[in-house]
Order: structure tokens, then sequence, then C-alpha cells
């Protein structure tokens, strides 16, 4: 049975918050994020006894290790993860793509969910659950007594519209979704701003997507507005978030290898915010025998500089302290809020002696990225984080080259280009597995969004090529019908977080 309690990754003291607490405000009073007080392990026997579960099976099995039975009983807990995995258009919500099995390169497709995106495998459980606890708080109450939640949250592009499909027509919550004006793909912001649901805001804000992040976080520290409006996040910064995307880490791994026997599995994630790469850490940290995870960036490339040389910095590859707008603009990001988890257990393992020691050195490193835009780690915390990661950098004209290969080298096969990010990193694995004469490697790439979400860049790859049509190839006819839709959105006219919060304040008062 769980004993499990959440910890800040900024907190220099011993801190219990319960798993309701932790995930419905989000983001920790010193602004830190939260953390399980310990990563649990798995059964012995695992690989066996869970070898044959459903993916629903899967989901209920790993929550249960970070969930008191007393916070949310079993009966509960499953009927969370039903529902919620319900709405997914394949049976079983997370299928395995075969992309190139002769260089054992498969792909792990996440966008069978209502909204087309990897992210509504976590926030289609996220409404469920904040609907859920809510419910339970108000039993009995009635007018201003009752709890409410006010959900704010940024996307680059499909967390705002996951966020929203998941919380739309949620009893005592309201969602305010900040996007970057001009910055996501048109049908993104469509399937944002077309829900006529009154409990969902869409913010459509002049700036950029760490802007938008930036603003958010502002909110939550903001303890006035907080007590009053009972904010909470959707963010991946909840770790509701991360938690629930551990499970297709398992989901994919035993489907792979029930397929092709033992193997050396290696994940391959588009990584922008790093919470979805972040939980294949948590699942191998478990004790999932993944091989490596290998973190795949755009252009902004915090990330994979920080692999190769130890230094956190803000600042684009160039230099420049401007996210450069890139063909996958869900990993348009200079600073990736869910890295601090990881630096946490970076720093509580290699630099610390306890973990209140490591939280208080994590929010050292987190002051001096904020005072001075870089930190640099010691060289046992950035040789620890090699062990279970390797990382690829991977241009826009090495994304559109990509998806023209696929498309060619398969039956028409479309990639988005988060997910081109990530197939193209594979690739080069691959080649330098074959070259150091390395064999039995097996690659998993995380596909994260369908390739109609992002028609402008797939059609300037696919041009000319004989055959192709966006219309036959690409589009469902559900995301067809969204450009007849009357839409719903606020601008904001500068990334400000007081024009922000007034026009909370005004949408909340209707």
């Amino acid at each position: 049975m769980s004993t499990q309690t959440y910890r800040s990754t900024r907190s220099p003291t011993d801190q219990a918050v319960s798993f309701e607490d932790a995930v419905m405000t989000g983001l920790a009073k010193d602004g830190g994020l939260f953390i399980p007080s310990t990563i649990p392990q798995l059964p012995v026997d695992f690989l066996d006894t869970w070898r044959d579960f459903s993916f629903q099976e899967l989901a209920f099995s790993i929550m249960r290790l970070y969930i008191k039975e007393s916070e949310i009983p079993d009966a509960d807990l499953r009927s969370l993860v039903d529902r919620s995995y319900a709405t997914f258009r394949a049976a079983d919500v997370t299928p395995i793509q075969p992309l190139n099995e002769e260089k054992g390169l498969y792909l792990l497709e996440l966008f069978h969910g209502p909204t087309y995106a990897f992210k509504d495998v976590a926030l289609q459980f996220v409404g469920n659950l904040f609907e859920y606890f809510l419910v339970r708080k108000n039993k009995g109450k009635t007018g201003a007594e009752r709890d409410v939640l006010t959900v704010v949250g940024a996307t680059s592009g499909d967390t705002g519209s996951a966020a929203i499909y998941g919380l739309r027509g949620k009893k005592d919550v309201s969602v305010f979704i900040l996007y970057p004006t001009g910055r996501i793909s048109p049908i993104q912001e469509q399937q944002m701003t077309t829900v006529p649901d009154a409990n969902v805001h869409t913010l459509s804000v002049t700036g950029t997507f760490d802007d938008c992040q930036d603003i958010v976080k502002q909110i939550f520290g903001d303890s006035e507005f907080n007590t009053q409006y009972h904010v909470g996040a959707v963010n991946s910064i909840n770790w509701a978030r991360i938690l629930a995307q551990i499970t297709y880490y398992f989901h994919s791994y035993f489907a792979l290898t029930k397929k092709l026997g033992a193997a050396k599995v290696r994940y391959v994630v588009p990584s922008g915010n790093f919470g979805d790469i972040l939980a294949g850490y948590f699942a191998k940290q478990m004790g999932l025998p993944i091989d490596k995870l290998v973190i795949a960036t755009n252009e902004n490339d915090i990330l994979d500089r920080f692999m190769k040389h130890g230094r956190y910095e803000k600042s684009a590859s160039s230099g420049e302290a401007e996210v450069k707008a890139t063909y996958s603009p869900a990993m348009d990001i200079l600073i990736s809020s869910n890295f601090e988890r990881l630096l946490w257990y970076l720093a509580r393992d290699n630099a610390a002696g306890s973990d209140n020691e490591a939280g208080a050195i994590l929010a050292s490193w987190m002051t001096q990225l904020k005072t001075t835009g870089s930190v640099t780690v010691p060289e046992a915390v950035i040789g620890a984080a090699r062990v279970d990661f390797d990382s690829e950098r991977v241009t826009d004209v090495e994304t559109a080259a990509t998806i023209k290969q696929i498309y060619a080298a398969t039956d028409k096969y479309v990639l988005d280009p988060h997910t081109a990010v990530g197939v193209e990193a594979s690739l080069r694995n691959i080649q330098r597995d074959a070259a150091a004469g390395v064999a039995g490697v097996k690659y998993l790439s995380l596909s994260t969004a369908h390739p109609a979400k992002f028609a402008e860049v797939v059609n300037q790859a696919l041009a000319g090529v004989d055959g192709y049509s966006f219309d036959n190839d690409v589009l469902p006819d559900e995301l067809r019908a969204l450009a007849s839709k009357e839409k719903r959105l606020k601008f904001v006219e500068r990334a400000d977080v007081e024009l922000v919060k007034k026009a909370i304040i005004e949408e909340l008062s209707k």
C-alpha cells in the first residue's frame, strides 16, 4: 500500500504534501515543483505479472504506487482511469507503429485522444481528477460555500487544446489558456477557440510561449490572487501529468518485447518542456529496463547543450536571448520547466548529502539561472545525467527532409514535425550503432501529434511529391470541421501579468 507524500524541489526542509494538495495547487509556494518523496520500486516479478495487462490495468497499477488508497480508494481510481481512456480512438490507447523493422525503428503513436496530441493521455486523466477532488470537497455545500478551481495554463500548441478538452464542462472548474499570438498552428488555435463550453477561456497573448509561461508562474506566485481565485495548474508542472505519462512507457515496452522477444529498448522523445521524457526517467528509476532515453530537440536546444557541456543556459544556440520560431512550435522553449525535477534528483545523488540539501542546492541553481541566465552544474551531475540520457539537435531543414524521406520509404506514412525531430534523432543513433557494430537495439520514437495539426510544414515538406494529398492522406474529418465553427477568444495586447489577471477577473465576473 502506498505511503507516498510529495515535496518541493526547492525546499531545504522536510515536507509531506498529499497527492491531492500537490495536484490541486500545481506549483509549490516556494516556486518549486512537486516530486514524490520516494520513487517506488516495482514488484520483483512485474516483468511477468504485468506483461499482459491492458493500458488501463497498467495505469491503475502504476498510479496506485504513487497515490495513497486513503486519498483515492481502488474502486474510484479504477473508475477515473477507465473514464479517462474511454475517449481514445485506439483500443490499446497508445499503439506501436513499425516504421523500419529492418533497422529496429518503431513509432509509439500517442495522438489517438480527442485532440490528436500526446497530451490527451495525461490531461483526460487530470481533468477527471480535478472534478473528483472538487465533487468530494463540495459534498453538502451550496452557493458561495462551494470550492472552485481556476485553472491557468500556458501552451505552445497542444497543451491548450488537450487541457480544454479535459476540463470542458467540468463542475466548479474554469480554465484559462494563454497562447502566443501567431505562434501556434491554425488547427491548434481552432481546437482551443471553438469549444463553446462557458467554463473555457482562451487568451491570445502578444509574445512568446516563454512569456506566457512566465506569466503563469507569476500568477501562481501571487498569494493574494491565488487565495481569492483558487488557481490550479494544468501545464506539465502538474505532477499528475507526469504520473499519467509513465504508463505508456510500460505499455509500449511490454508490447514491443512481446512482439520481438528480449531487446535493448531506447526511447527517443521530442522534448520541449521535458515532461514527456521525464515520465520515462521515472519509469526507468522504478525498474523498467529502458536502455537509454534520447532527448531530441529542435534549434531551441538548451537541453542538448546541457547534455554536451553541463551548462543550463537561457538562450538560443546562436547566443540570442530569444526563442526561435521553428517548424516544431511545441518545442520552441528556452527554459524547460520539468528539467528542474531531474536536476533535483541529480543534485541529491551527486552533489548533496540529503533531500533537504538537494532542495537548497536546486533553489540556488534556479536563482542563478533567473538572475544571470545560466548555471553550470558540477561534472559529477552532468556525468550522471549521461548515464540515462543522450541528446540530439535537429534543424528545420532536417525536419522537413525526414518527413519527405519517411513518406517515400513507407506506405505514405506522414510524420508531424515534432515526431520528425524524434525520427531523425533515432536514425542518427541507428547509423552510429551500425558503424560501431552494436546490434540488437530497438528504438521507440515517440509520435507526439497528428500531422494534420501542422499542415503548413507537412505540405511544404511534401510539396511536389507524386500522389500526395493533404486532404486524402492527412486531414481527419473531425479536424476538417473546425474551420466552420465560431471562435471565442480574448486578445491580450502585451505579455503583462496584470493585463492577464484583469482578463481572468473580467471573464470570471461574467
